[in-house]
């Protein structure tokens, strides 16, 4: 069943375009066809291109049409079809993100085309949403798109420019039509291959290369040129200064940010020595806070302790062992 309005223009483009179209798609019996359509879209126009899609693909393949606003959201699966048609029915104004055309690169199987129309401006408009055709083949090859190229540019119809006001609100006077082509790789996003590397062995020359006398005596040096006085040897002991033979100062090897500020503190995993430093600090605090003793055998014993030492009842301990006392034996002391 083939359906015409005769009476409309826009179904006689329609007629021409589609004619010619079925060859430049390149399409063949049993392939998976897709048209995306938008509201700007004919219903009658997009019905005849259903028809004669089918009579070309036959039983074997399958015609899917898709609104492009719902594109987004389908359940197409990866690799799903092998032609994607997009704006080409006379007076659809379809503009593609790139979001959508990533999504027409994802469900075309590897080696799959697109082909789409878009309205575009012949010049760079700044806060413009329609871009231009250099624009437009840019967009397609980086959403993973190969072999982009511009097929046809024509000026827009009065229809179809009566189509791109209503429907995208855009006025200019500078739009033309242009469809563009490319091509989804041979390959699937994500897949993979081995590399078959042919690393030969080398194998060891025979005959050695030959020398040049010349070069090669510019690297000897034999011990009779040691006392050759027209060669200028340089004692390495010359190159050093002063400064160099100088022990450096272990302060000046400490890194610049340990211990700055009011109060030291050590880096973690410290190698300046800064926590060893203030290991000793504290033992040496903790060691002056201990009181004192005035006999000197308060480390002895009981035995050897006067009645008010501070370490009565404490047991023994030796000379320089750190003794913790309480609050209440320094009171009762």
């Amino acid at each position: 069943m083939r359906i015409f309005l005769l009476d409309s223009p826009v179904a006689h483009c329609f007629e021409i375009h589609s004619t010619a179209g079925m060859a430049d798609f390149g399409i063949s019996a049993g392939q998976f066809v897709a048209i995306i359509w938008d509201k700007s879209s004919p219903t009658d126009a997009l019905k005849d291109l259903v028809v004669k899609l089918q009579a070309v693909t036959g039983r074997e393949g399958r015609v899917s049409v898709e609104n492009i606003s719902q594109l987004l959201q389908s359940a197409h699966k990866e690799s799903s079809f092998d032609i994607l048609l997009s704006g080409v029915i006379p007076g659809s104004a379809i503009l593609h993100s790139a979001e959508i055309l990533a999504e027409m690169a994802r469900i075309l199987r590897p080696g799959g085309r697109l082909f789409l129309r878009e309205p575009v401006e012949t010049a760079v408009v700044d806060n413009g949403k329609v871009k231009t055709a250099a624009k437009l083949c840019s967009a397609l090859t980086l959403s993973g798109l190969v072999e982009v190229k511009e097929l046809q540019q024509d000026s827009l119809s009065p229809e179809e420019i009566q189509s791109v006001q209503e429907h995208l609100g855009y006025h200019s006077d500078s739009l033309l039509s242009v469809q563009v082509t490319g091509k989804k790789p041979n390959f699937e996003v994500g897949s993979s291959s081995q590399l078959k590397l042919s690393i030969a062995k080398r194998s060891s020359p025979s005959v050695k290369p030959a020398v040049d006398p010349a070069a090669a005596k510019l690297w000897m040096l034999s011990a009779n040129d040691m006392e050759d006085d027209s060669l200028d040897l340089i004692d390495s002991d010359e190159l050093l200064d002063p400064e160099d033979l100088k022990k450096p100062d272990p302060a000046s090897l400490r890194a610049p940010s340990c211990g700055e500020g009011k109060k030291k503190k050590a880096c973690k995993n410290c190698t300046c020595g800064l926590a060893e430093e203030l290991e000793k600090e504290k033992s040496s605090e903790q060691m002056s806070s201990q009181p004192k003793s005035a006999c000197g055998n308060c480390y002895l014993g009981d035995a050897f302790r006067c009645a008010s030492c501070p370490y009565l009842g404490m047991p023994a301990f030796k000379p320089g062992e750190q003794v913790l006392l309480s609050s209440g034996n320094l009171s009762d002391a």
